[in-house]
């Protein structure tokens, strides 16, 4: 059984981030995780990352979801070396209650985006697997700290996308895609999320063009596809 200095080591070695651990109750023991006690949770956190995926062959060979096989390689690699069983956010449905662990094993809280939001990184960072190991490793005890958002009263991530995909009810997803693959789009395309951009903690860890830029393309390849499955019609502004 690894300790968790073992862990994080071996984790900033392969390009990924430690993001905090939990201890899984019975009921969450199921499927791959049958056996398992501990998890721990890697990702990614500004652009500290991003060199280690850029050099990956997963990033050069042009293939579909390079990001999610090169997290799979990686963490998967891990857990062959360590004895742990690796289990990924994109893997399903049905899918793996990342957002809920993440709020369990690290400092982070929902946003008024949807995306959660870290005390140090804001809304720049990412979830990129976890390892599941049948011993129980010594989760450390986390600070307390605050939502950031509650102490936040402009809420300037409201109002900075152009066409208001956050005033509703919920997140406009197909609003923002729409946009997105209008000329008008072309800044939120190839610079990053404009309401992501507009939120004021952890402006220092945001991710520079390449990386948003590779995000937004993602997300909105990943929109093309889900609607080349459905048969639904894409919208433009």
């Amino acid at each position: 059984m690894p300790s968790l200095e073992t862990l994080h080591r071996a984790a900033e070695r392969s390009g990924l981030v430690p993001r905090g651990g939990l201890r899984l109750a019975a009921a969450e023991r199921l499927g791959p995780l049958a056996h398992a006690s501990s998890l721990v949770l890697l990702g990614m956190a500004g652009a500290t990352n991003w060199p280690a995926f850029v050099a990956s062959p997963e990033f050069a060979d042009g293939g579909p979801h390079p990001l999610d096989r090169w997290s799979r390689r990686v963490i998967g690699a891990l857990a062959d070396a360590l004895g742990g069983v690796a289990v990924f956010p994109f893997d399903g449905p049905p899918y793996w209650p990342f957002q809920r662990w993440a709020q369990r094993a690290d400092s982070v809280w929902p946003s008024p985006l949807g995306l959660l939001i870290h005390a140090e990184y804001g809304l720049w960072h990412s979830y990129r697997g976890a390892l599941a190991f049948a011993g129980e490793i010594e989760v450390p005890l986390r600070e307390a700290e605050k939502n950031p958002c509650e102490a936040c009263s402009e809420k300037p991530c409201l109002g900075a996308c152009p066409v208001a995909a956050f005033m509703g009810s919920g997140y406009d997803v197909e609003a923002c895609a729409g946009h997105l693959r209008a000329p008008q789009g072309s800044d939120c395309l190839s610079r990053g999320c404009l309401a992501r951009r507009a939120c004021p903690v952890g402006r220092e860890h945001a991710q520079g063009a390449g990386q948003a830029g590779f995000t937004m393309r993602a997300f909105l390849a990943n929109r093309d596809a889900a609607s080349a499955r459905t048969g639904s019609p894409r919208t433009a502004d």
